[in-house]
């Protein structure tokens, strides 16, 4: 019963984690509300290697 308090009281490595999601929820809503400009960046991007592989 000790061994299984002290596992629950330990927050080692519980800090690594929540800091793992705050940044993947970070990511999601730059990503979320900057997807206007990431689609101009690949229209870009995928016009310019058209434009390479066809003269090519």
């Amino acid at each position: 019963m000790n061994a299984i308090r002290k596992f629950l009281k330990q927050e080692d490595g519980v800090t690594a984690l929540e800091y793992g999601l705050l940044a993947a929820v970070i990511a999601g809503i730059i990503i979320f509300f900057a997807r206007d400009g990431l689609t101009a960046i690949f229209t870009t991007v995928l016009a310019r290697l058209e434009d390479v592989v066809a003269g090519t």
